[in-house]
């Protein structure tokens, strides 16, 4: 599904206006027939009582339109006008009219305390106080308001975004409303996709409002979920060779989980041949894990770590088989980064880079950017930072901008790990992933990201969609060991050994609730 932002979703709004005839009052009616639609089916019509809070925007009309419904439906609507009623325009002031002629309290809210014994015995309460251009602090009555309806422990559904949220990023703006329901409009926005205003929406659902699909899906709109990508099939005929060879230059003294883990995991997740280039003192121990990597020791420098002395037999190497990755566990030594940096100059096969890779080549991005072989790189924020140059404060308030502008700078596909990890394409294509959980936050995890990706690639898939398909896989692997162990103490071993049942189910279909959460927000 296509995610806008906010400036898209009200050029669409126009040009449903404007060229299809589709007006801001059909717009408005839409979106709360939409809404009372959820509200039924979750906490029930007839007899109940909700409270609608609405703001002075168009918002607020659609709460209005929301409580004209709960009328019709045999419910008891009451509204709290939280601001002045005069600013209503448009499609919001004629619905403010048409309330005024039913048989609907309206408040008009000046002191939120008094309200609390009405909301505590309300059946559920509607949030219409802000729409997805809050771009403020919230504060004042709004503020008491939002800590109203969050104190209530009623059931809450939220219209467009739940109160407080940035449409454009996620971010809370002071305080923000927890939904148990969330309605957007037209199509999700990315703050309804994005950490933490996604953690506030509860369940998602969209209504089209009745635009065409020639609006909602359009090229243009370059951000979406990353969707189901069937998996190749595996020939009765396939031998090892055939399922992906893969060299891992990984490893030094001290980091002996992060080229095990990489390695491994290209082979738990389907792949052929896992070669692994670590330092000749690791392998023996390295071994005793995972016999069925094919090792290369290499020499090593003082330190431990991989020397400089190596480059041109990984050269040879790398020009051998299928895929190259680089980083896990490399160390930051000098002469270590110095090979790295030109070993990624001069591979000239597909590369992922991952962890000290990604140090190495900070510092001079020309390297990934004039390669001529495709270039995936795998960073957390912190490596995204040194990448980029900008802090880890603005690259998690802009995530979606600086990856589109970095991988189309660096003509490479680039994964920003975290919760909701991001696809980024060279052509500035991006794709959020809802699978995962908070207990992959650990040590290795993204270890065995870079080997799942590897993996995916040599199962056959084109190289855009093995790196979707692979953030995929390793979360549902994680949410497969969480489902059965729970989310605090997963480690990256677990990850790992769920990969096969992993891709099993991806095979055969998944379970009804795991299925309806990676598809995404439902349709209303």
């Amino acid at each position: 599904m296509k995610i806008s932002s906010v400036k898209q979703m009200r050029a669409m709004d126009r040009q449903a206006g404007k060229k299809l005839g589709v007006s801001e009052e059909i717009l408005m009616e839409n979106a709360g027939q939409a809404s009372f639609q959820v509200l039924s089916r979750e906490c029930g019509r007839a007899g109940r009582r909700y409270v609608i809070f609405c703001g002075n925007g168009n918002n607020g009309g659609d709460g209005l339109v929301v409580a004209r419904h709960i009328l019709s439906g045999g419910g008891i609507p009451l509204v709290f006008l939280v601001g002045d009623p005069a600013r209503f325009r448009g499609a919001a002031k004629t619905n403010m009219e048409i309330i005024e002629k039913l048989p609907v309290e309206v408040v008009r809210v000046k002191n939120v305390a008094a309200l609390r014994s009405t909301v505590l015995h309300s059946d559920g309460i509607v949030d219409a106080l802000f729409g997805t251009g809050l771009d403020r602090k919230v504060s004042g009555i709004y503020q008491e308001a939002i800590e109203l309806i969050n104190a209530s422990g009623r059931p809450v559904l939220s219209l467009d975004i739940p109160s407080g949220v940035n449409g454009e990023t996620g971010q809370v703006m002071g305080t923000a409303v927890r939904a148990d329901h969330t309605v957007a409009f037209g199509l999700p926005k990315i703050g309804n996709m994005l950490y933490p205003g996604c953690g506030l929406c509860g369940r998602l659902h969209v209504c089209h409002l009745s635009f065409p699909p020639t609006l909602y899906d359009d090229d243009a709109i370059m951000v979406e979920t990353n969707g189901f990508i069937p998996l190749p099939p595996r020939e009765r005929t396939a031998h090892k060779g055939k399922m992906g060879d893969v060299l891992f230059i990984a490893g030094a003294a001290g980091y002996f989980g992060a080229p095990y883990f990489a390695a491994m995991s290209f082979l738990k997740a389907g792949g052929g041949y896992s070669r692994l280039a670590a330092p000749w003192s690791m392998t023996p121990f390295l071994a005793t894990r995972g016999s069925e990597i094919v090792f290369v020791p290499q020499a090593e420098t003082t330190e431990g770590s991989l020397s400089l002395k190596n480059k041109e037999a990984l050269l040879a190497l790398a020009g051998q088989v299928d895929m190259v990755v680089i980083g896990p566990g490399l160390s930051l030594a000098d002469e270590t980064q110095g090979l790295i940096r030109e070993l990624a100059a001069e591979i000239e096969k597909p590369l992922l880079i991952d962890g000290d890779g990604i140090t190495a080549l900070a510092g001079e991005p020309q390297l990934i950017r004039n390669r001529r072989a495709p270039t995936v790189l795998t960073p957390h924020p912190g490596e995204m930072s040194r990448i980029t140059g900008k802090p880890v404060s603005v690259i998690e308030r802009k995530r979606i901008e600086i990856l589109q502008e970095t991988a189309a700078d660096l003509h490479a596909f680039i994964v920003l790990k975290g919760a909701r990890s991001l696809i980024g394409t060279p052509e500035r294509r991006v794709f959020i992933n809802l699978s995962g959980n908070p207990g992959m936050a650990t040590a290795g995890a993204g270890d065995v990201l870079t080997g799942t990706i590897a993996a995916m690639s040599g199962l056959g898939l084109p190289l855009e969609e093995a790196v979707r398909k692979g953030v995929f896989i390793h979360g549902f692997s994680g949410d497969l060991a969480a489902a059965d162990k729970g989310e605090d103490g997963i480690t990256a071993q677990d990850i790992l050994n769920y990969l096969p049942y992993a891709l099993k189910q991806d095979r055969e279909g998944l379970e009804e609730a795991l299925a309806e959460r990676y598809e995404g927000p439902a349709i209303v």
